[in-house]
């Protein structure tokens, strides 16, 4: 199961990274509106959420009255939103070319601390089957 969660947070910060892109490349097209990906808030509910109890659902108890619902949060999906709400430019384009290399930059580091940790999961199983 940590396997599936590494490798959906490795999705989700590749659509990140396509998503930043696309901003910067509409960075002088008027009218164009940024986008961003939503994930991290759903995510944690989903993680906090009760869950049906249903048979295969997984939980780990932070306290007793806590637990994380690993298989809910499995199945939480990000979501690529425009963002109408910010500043605009004189031609209606609202894509700061400086904030978006930052958070391509910021969401490059995530991707690759979770390719390590993914690739130090495989290596810990080959140790584990190796002997």
């Amino acid at each position: 199961m940590a396997f599936q969660l590494v490798q959906n947070a490795l999705n989700v910060a590749n659509l990140r990274q396509q998503v930043y892109a696309n901003n910067i490349a509409n960075a002088d097209t008027p009218g164009f509106k940024r986008s961003n990906v939503q994930f991290e808030n759903a995510l944690s509910q989903a993680l906090l959420s009760q869950g049906s109890g249903a048979l295969g659902e997984t939980h780990i108890p932070l306290t007793s009255s806590q637990s994380l619902n690993l298989s809910s949060a499995l199945e939480v999906q990000p979501t690529v939103v425009t963002d109408t709400t910010t500043a605009v430019n004189s031609n209606g384009n609202n894509v700061n070319v400086d904030n978006e290399m930052v958070s391509l930059a910021a969401n490059q580091l995530k991707y690759n601390a979770l390719a390590q940790d993914l690739i130090l999961r495989i290596g810990m199983f080959k140790t584990a089957i190796g002997g």
